[in-house]
């Protein structure tokens, strides 16, 4: 019975944030710059599928650092934009035409950022297709790396 409660619990507060991310996501974005980005940005760097991108402010010229969802190929990145292309951190590495990333610990020089839509998401792994469907997010940064691409 107890097993029972408790699975009830965690699927009510998976469909919950799932719904917050899907329909609040501006809101939900704030709370994570708040909050949640303070706590993560110390060891989301070193950890698959997660990474910090650092850009410069294209208004303040301050330097950002963002936790984001990333996917290594060949010769480039792929990022997971799960709120939207029109984040500040996105309009920051387009217009500086590429950013700094920082994943399992080793950091990239990236450039040539574009902002795909695609709503069948075939570039990423299953899992995080279904993850990516059920919280409506259908655009990636696709960013290409440098030939010099570790930074030191």
């Amino acid at each position: 019975m107890m097993i029972a409660a408790v699975g009830i619990c965690f699927v009510a507060l998976f469909l919950t944030v799932i719904l917050l991310v899907r329909f609040c996501k501006r809101r939900l974005a704030a709370f994570h710059r708040a909050v949640t980005n303070r706590i993560t940005i110390r060891f989301v760097g070193r950890l698959p599928g997660f990474g910090i991108v650092s850009s410069v402010g294209r208004k303040s010229g301050k330097l950002y650092r963002t936790p984001v969802n990333v996917f290594r190929e060949p010769d480039r990145f792929l990022i997971a934009l799960t709120y939207g292309p029109d984040s500040g951190w996105v309009k920051n590495v387009l217009a500086a035409d590429g950013c700094e990333l920082e994943s399992r610990g080793v950091r990239y020089q990236l450039s040539s950022p574009i902002v795909i839509h695609d709503p069948s998401r075939r570039r990423f792994p299953p899992r995080v297709r279904v993850i990516l469907r059920f919280i409506a997010s259908y655009d990636f940064l696709q960013l290409q790396t440098s030939p010099n691409e570790l930074v030191s």
